[in-house]
């Protein structure tokens, strides 16, 4: 995971690529193992950093959709549940287990979604991760002891997936590099390049490092931008009808007080017809989220005022102790990049399968779909792009192929547990420069060493890389990332070489990203 040597390598490369993917976030790299790993030739390029969109900004859950169910698309949600038992195999260092539990305070729950979970079940067969049972109101409350008790009968139990979504996203990358796959960041497709006869023969894409502008070929052109594109269409075809109906879900973070156990809370149905979730992560509470469609799309989205204080006024229906504006460490938004469909008359209601277009010019656009499923939409979008491109049809191979990472044993240092396989260099780091092994903040179990190994294996190269998405400090706790970035900006410039104006401005860049974050009383 090199940067300058990935971009020799496209900058070499004479042949035409198989695939050339735009976008890096989940879909993206999940085409580049897919492909990479049959043994096509492929390059991704990323106009920011990898998952700086939507795939860092999920509500950190690998599950079938609880949601789903309840619009009765069981398609998807056997499908994701199918996922999830994959996925919980090939990175067991950033999957595991969740316990649920939907808390009951009408007679009627506790039978209406017993019966539901237990189809649930059902539908992950040999996937599942445990079983669903009925609980008493005691033993909800030994589960979740700051649950609102007035009113309270009982609740469901029931089990599903959590993980980091950045740092699978960043493990899918070096996975796909390991396979053979050109990644880069930082990269932006400024056009698409046709032959005489307006078929897409490959891209010009702008490094936003150096300013400089490069070409390169491509038997197939991939459009995995996520909510970004119909912008990527338009260039294509200015005349293309747009396919994405963009909304944005906010998440707001609070401290470990507020859901003290291992166990998450799930609310079926909040007023604006969503579920609700409160669940353990980090060391925190993470509570969300909203569904607001939205016309202008940014790389950095911001809340809206009334989506924290809905998410305020729903938790403090089910917390005892009543989270305030004071209360929220952090908070982040995401843009859920869905795809129109005839009818619907909001964007909760809009599904989240994928679907796959081609243009007339040949540019295969991939869009929809969910973190869960990300290795099933790879899978189809790379068998379309086998016909499109006339490649030699080879077999996909992603079901087993383990994600880098993957560490099944015990790590001894939590905060070191989601990197799995590579704990063990990071804390070579830190016995080999003691100073990299202590905390940059006394918030949060961040070191140096980390740092030091986002530069140099991850490919992290702002200030916003580290601290939001190879380190999780941004989106824990905003007002700590922001008190750390000096620490982190010194070390970044010491492995990148960089100077004292660069640390300034990297300082600039990422306290107005940060702004974005914190949430004034």
């Amino acid at each position: 995971m090199n940067r300058a040597t990935f971009l020799r390598r496209i900058l070499d490369h004479r042949e035409p690529w198989d695939l050339a993917v735009v976008g890096g976030g989940a879909t993206g790299m999940g085409i580049a193992v897919d492909a990479a790993a049959r043994g096509y030739s492929v390059v991704v390029l990323e106009q920011s950093d990898f998952g700086k969109g939507t795939s860092s900004r999920s509500t950190k859950l690998v599950h079938g959709g609880v949601r789903y169910l309840q619009q009765g698309n069981i398609s998807l949600v056997i499908e994701a549940l199918k996922e999830r038992g994959i996925l919980f195999q090939n990175a067991p260092h950033l999957v595991h287990d969740l316990p649920f539990v939907v808390p009951n305070y009408q007679w009627w729950e506790t039978p209406f979604y017993g019966i539901g979970l237990k189809v649930y079940d059902l539908l992950a067969g040999k996937y599942g991760f445990g079983k669903s049972v009925v609980l008493s109101r005691d033993e909800v409350l030994q589960r979740i002891p700051t649950l609102e008790q007035e009113g309270l009968r009982g609740g469901v139990l029931y089990h599903d997936g959590q993980f980091d979504d950045s740092r699978l996203l960043i493990n899918l990358a070096q996975t796909a590099a390991e396979q053979g796959a050109c990644l880069l960041n930082y990269a932006r497709v400024t056009r698409l390049v046709k032959n005489g006869d307006e078929s897409i023969a490959g891209l010009e894409f702008l490094d936003e490092e150096s300013g400089s502008t490069h070409g390169l070929s491509a038997r197939c052109v991939i459009n995995a931008t996520g909510a970004f594109s119909d912008a990527l269409r338009r260039q294509d075809d200015p005349e293309a009808e747009p396919m994405i109906a963009p909304s944005q879900g906010v998440h707001i973070v609070l401290d470990r007080s507020y859901l003290p156990g291992d166990t998450a809370i799930m609310v079926p149905h909040t007023r604006d017809g969503r579920v609700m979730f409160a669940i353990p992560w980090h060391d925190h509470a993470v509570v969300g989220t909203t569904d607001t469609p939205i016309t202008e799309l940014n790389l950095e989205p911001r809340p809206m005022e009334g989506e924290i204080d809905f998410i305020l006024e729903t938790a403090s229906g089910y917390l005892a102790k009543r989270p305030s504006r004071a209360d929220i460490l952090s908070v982040f938004t995401g843009i859920r990049p869905l795809v129109k469909a005839g009818g619907a008359s909001s964007t909760a209601a809009l599904s989240r399968e994928h679907t796959i277009t081609i243009s007339k010019s040949g540019l295969l656009t991939i869009a929809g779909g969910k973190w869960t499923t990300y290795r099933k939409m790879a899978e189809d979008c790379v068998d379309h792009a086998i016909v499109l491109a006339r490649l030699e049809e080879k077999p996909c191979v992603t079901r087993t192929l383990a994600i880098h990472g993957c560490h099944r044993e015990t790590i001894n240092n939590r905060s070191l547990a989601g990197y799995g396989s590579d704990a063990a260099q990071i804390q070579n780091l830190m016995r080999e420069q003691p100073e990299l092994a202590e905390r940059l903040h006394p918030a949060l179990p961040i070191s140096g060493a980390q740092v030091v190994w986002a530069v140099r294996h991850e490919m992290a190269r702002t200030l916003d890389d580290v601290l939001a998405r190879r380190t999780r400090a941004l989106f824990l706790n905003s007002r700590a990332a922001i008190a750390m970035a000096p620490a982190v900006a010194r070390l970044m410039a010491r492995e990148l070489g960089r100077n004292e104006s660069w640390q300034q401005q990297q300082l600039q860049e990422f306290n107005g990203i940060a702004d974005g974050f914190v949430v004034k009383a």
